[in-house]
Formats: C-alpha cells, sequence, structure tokens
C-alpha cells in the first residue's frame, strides 16, 4: 500500500525524514478492524514525530498520521458486536488504550496510562491507503459528512472542543483569546466558539490572518505585542477574558497570563512556538489562575462534532488538499507554517 512514513529521525531538516512509498498493507488481529482510508489530514504531531519526538521511540519506518476517516475494509476474525458493518462508511477516534482500567470503562480516554496514539509506536499511522484500528474506535459517519470533513475532526476539531467545553468550561456568552489564529485547532476553536454564543478574540504576528479570524468570527484580531494584552482587557470592560487557549507556547504565554481575567483558564493544547516560558508563577497563585493541558477528546465527543457537521451547523476549514502521493508537498505547506486551517491527504 502507499504511505507517508518516516524513513530516519532527527537531524536539521524533519522533512528529509519523509518518504512517501509502498508498504506492507496491515491484517487486523482479533478485535481489530482495517479501514480503508479516503481522506486523513496533517497535525504538528507528524513533524515531531520526523523529528524523532514522541510519546515512545520512533523506528523507521513509521507510518505518520492520527486522523482518518474512510470505509471499513475487513475485521480480524468475526465482526465484533455492534461494529459497523463491512463497507460503512467510518472516522476514526485516533486513542488506543488498555480499555479495562478505571479511566477507560469511564470512557475518559486520556486519563489512561496505556494512552497511544495513532502513529506512536508500536502503532501505525493513518496517511497510508489502510489503516488497523480497534473495532470500537470506529465512529459511524453520516452520508452527509464528507470524506475530507471527517478527517479534520478527530486531532484539531477534538481537542478545541474539549479544549473549550471541558476545560476551560465555557457557556454561552462568556469569552475566550485564540492564539495564533489560522492553524488547525485555532481555527477549529474560534468556529466551534461561536457556534456555542462565546465572543472570541484571536491574535496572529501575520495581518492576513488576523483578517482571517475575523472572516471566521473573531469579534477582533490582534497583534503578537506587548500592548495587546490592555487592548484585550479594554475590549472585554477591564475584565479580561474568561479563557486562554494557547497552543503556540513560548512567544504568546506572557500574553495568556496578562489577558486572562483573574479566576479565569488558560488551556495549553500545543506548544509550537516552544515548550518552555518562564512560568510566572506569581501571576497564576496572585490572580487565581488555572492552566489546564489537553488534548484529543473522547468518542462521544468525536460523534457530537460528526452530528453538528451532519446537521449543518458546522464547515470545518479546510485550507488545501492533496493526493497521498503528494504528502511531501503537504507537508511542506505545514512546516512553512501558511496555515489557513487543515491540511488534508485523500487517499
Amino acid at each position: 500500500m502507499l504511505a507517508a512514513y518516516a524513513s530516519a529521525v532527527g537531524g536539521d531538516d524533519p522533512l528529509a525524514n519523509l518518504t512517501v512509498g509502498e508498504l506492507p498493507a496491515p491484517a487486523p488481529r482479533p478485535g481489530w478492524a482495517l479501514v480503508r482510508v479516503r481522506a486523513a489530514s496533517l497535525n504538528h504531531h507528524d513533524l515531531w514525530t520526523l523529528r524523532g519526538v514522541s510519546s515512545s521511540p520512533v523506528t523507521p519506518p513509521q507510518i505518520l498520521g492520527c486522523d482518518a476517516a474512510g470505509e471499513v475494509e475487513a475485521y480480524g476474525g468475526e465482526t465484533p458486536a455492534g461494529a459497523p458493518p463491512i463497507g460503512s462508511r467510518v472516522v476514526v477516534h485516533p486513542i488506543v488504550t488498555c480499555g479495562q482500567c478505571p479511566a477507560c470503562l469511564a470512557d475518559e480516554p486520556l486519563g489512561c496510562r496505556s494512552f497511544r496514539m495513532l502513529s506512536e509506536s508500536p502503532l501505525a499511522g493513518a496517511l497510508a491507503e489502510y489503516v488497523e484500528i480497534p473495532a470500537t474506535n470506529l465512529v459511524a459517519l453520516p452520508d452527509q459528512v464528507s470524506f475530507a470533513d471527517a478527517a479534520c475532526l478527530p486531532t484539531a476539531y477534538l481537542t478545541a472542543y474539549r479544549a473549550l467545553f471541558v476545560r476551560a468550561a465555557l457557556r454561552p456568552g462568556m469569552s475566550v483569546l485564540v492564539q495564533g489564529a489560522s492553524g488547525g485547532v485555532a481555527t477549529a476553536t474560534i468556529l466551534l466558539a461561536r457556534l456555542a454564543g462565546i465572543t472570541v478574540y484571536a491574535t496572529s504576528r501575520d495581518e492576513a490572518k488576523r483578517a482571517l479570524a475575523v472572516d471566521l468570527g473573531a469579534e477582533a484580531a490582534f497583534p503578537v505585542a506587548r500592548e495587546t494584552a490592555r487592548a484585550v482587557v479594554g475590549a472585554t470592560e477591564g475584565v479580561g477574558v474568561d479563557a486562554v487557549i494557547d497552543t503556540v507556547g513560548e512567544p504568546t504565554w506572557d500574553l495568556s497570563l496578562k489577558a486572562v481575567r483573574p479566576g479565569g483558564v488558560v488551556v495549553v493544547p500545543g506548544a509550537t512556538g516552544g515548550p518552555n516560558p518562564p512560568a510566572q508563577l506569581n501571576r497564576i497563585f496572585f490572580r487565581s489562575i488555572t492552566v489546564a493541558g489537553t488534548t484529543m477528546g473522547t468518542r462521544g465527543e468525536l460523534r457530537r462534532l460528526v452530528d453538528l457537521i451532519a446537521t449543518g451547523a458546522l464547515r470545518p476549514l479546510i485550507g488545501s488538499t492533496h493526493p497521498l502521493r503528494d504528502a511531501s508537498t503537504a507537508f511542506a505547506e505545514m512546516a512553512a507554517g501558511d496555515l489557513r486551517g487543515k491540511i488534508v491527504l485523500e487517499a
């Protein structure tokens, strides 16, 4: 099968480690499904894997990719009870856990100590013509939801959903600052927040990306600058936003802590600009700020996102689409940082 994979790791140029070529197709084990991938999307997680940074050692060839939508091709052994029939349209929930611990039984897989995502060893990734996944990870896809739209959901939109409504516990009428306005998680956050009646402010160093944030529904978008915290506080009548969703890290951390209201929440779903900003613990404890990490979400939350697309309430922002064989072009686009939503590969 055709796949995009890490044939090496490390070095100064992660894209030099990317290969698009033929690898053996997986054979599903009992209780697992083989999905014929029709669309997949890229995430910064894939670039980190090419660098050799992962939750487990990266051993080439490591197929990349967390997100996939397609059709059930086969099951290992008998079709599990309740599993979608062969040929069904599905989107893949990319978190694989032990399935037996208290966190898994409570449908809170992020608390499982055996938590792994697709493309984290020993799991193969989704940037291939076929992917193997536990049958319990399949979420049915209505005919009105395209494979491309569905492939945007499992990482970026699921992370944004959980950041907004679980970790920050935002409700209609509240406010949020979204750092780094044009990436996959950031654009998902803006769209989902506006859909829920939450006032959105955004930041970006790029004027065109700030304009995009406003087009998507942000009340205002600001440059990443020293005076921006004062502007955000002023826009919220001197209070500050109820929450900040900060996927950038070091370049925006100071702004996040200054723009959030006393008692507010700064949610960290990523750190694309650097993982180690000065903590500013005095500001955190004196203003009673909560710092909450998050990544991905549950199968139930993924189903809710599918329903939002099926009803026409949500349409993921797709910046570009490429065939799987041109994955190198898609990766170069992501590495350059010139993102306007999600990058989709079609197999």
